[in-house]
């Protein structure tokens, strides 16, 4: 395999933003529930709603991830397959 792709990695300044992202928004729909005028059984289920989605959101961008690093692996080892076939063709030898 003549070139390998760098693997990329995130700046801390774009995971600081996001764990901030997530806790300000995790933290103002906690708010809103809690000063929302409605029954404490109401509140729960829309916490139970929230914490559900949370969970889905991280597990989807898991499988996300799960396939992409696969498909990458896939076509890594397909490329270097292609690569020897390649380095063992001489056209020049007789059938």
């Amino acid at each position: 395999m003549s070139d390998t792709p760098v693997k990329q990695q995130n700046t801390a300044a774009f995971y600081g933003q996001a764990v901030a992202s997530f806790s300000i928004a995790m933290a103002a729909t906690a708010v809103g529930i809690y000063q929302l005028t409605a029954d404490a059984w109401v509140r729960a289920f829309l916490a139970i709603a929230v914490l559900y989605l949370v969970t889905s959101c991280f597990t989807l961008a898991k499988v996300i991830r799960d396939r992409q690093e696969a498909g990458r692996i896939v076509s890594r080892v397909d490329q270097a397959r292609l690569e020897k076939l390649l380095s063992e063709h001489d056209p020049f030898e007789k059938l």
